[in-house]
């Protein structure tokens, strides 16, 4: 009978050791434990701007097309020559592009949302302004998305500005407000994280 021997000191190698080395699967958890999720305060944040920001959409849609529509011409002057609320459906996405095909912009709105969420997820822990603006973007893609699933795929704009004698601006609503303070908010963290403080760069040298 043949006996086989092994080094002295030397242990024998388990299987769920090997697949731990070896095994792609393994790769894969290591690497999401590797990943920092926000803290709750950052889900505190992210989740009221969400919801709070969905309520105000809704909420000033209803109430201002109900406003309107006791009002001459479905329009009331806030500001004259400047500022007035209409009553406007949009059955495209800004500036009417992609106009009568709402199911394109249904999935669109549904990518957009993930991606946010996505993005929130893995966000880290001190990215302050990073989960304001994904609050505000989510908040204006779903009070559109609403819109465009329970309105028949149209969108009730209702903002109306004149910035130039005689030239409007596209009729817009809350939710299209939240979309560009979210760009204007990741563009100026973009700006201040783009170069790291001195002192912590040379921390890591």
């Amino acid at each position: 009978m043949t006996e086989f021997k092994t080094e002295e000191g030397a242990r024998p190698s388990s299987g769920r050791a090997f697949l731990s080395d070896t095994g792609k699967p393994f790769r894969c958890f290591r690497f999401f434990r590797g990943i920092t999720l926000p803290p709750l305060k950052a889900h505190l944040i992210f989740w009221l701007l969400t919801t709070h920001g969905l309520a105000l959409d809704l909420w000033s849609k209803k109430a201002v097309f109900d406003l309107l529509e006791h009002q001459p011409n479905n329009s009331y002057s806030i500001i004259d020559g400047v500022l007035t609320l209409v009553r406007a459906l949009n059955d495209g996405a800004a500036f009417g592009i992609f106009s009568g095909r709402p199911y394109m912009l249904v999935a669109v709105s549904v990518v957009a949302l993930i991606a946010i969420f996505g993005i929130f997820l893995y966000s880290g822990s001190e990215r302050r302004l990073v989960h304001v603006a994904l609050g505000f973007f989510a908040a204006g893609v779903c009070g559109n998305l609403y819109d465009r699933l329970f309105n028949n795929g149209m969108v009730r704009d209702f903002i109306d500005v004149v910035y130039w004698p005689g030239k409007h601006w596209p009729a817009f609503n809350v939710a299209d407000s939240l979309l560009c303070l979210g760009v204007g908010l990741m563009v100026i963290s973009c700006l201040l994280t783009d170069k790291s403080p001195p002192g912590r760069a040379q921390q890591h040298k």
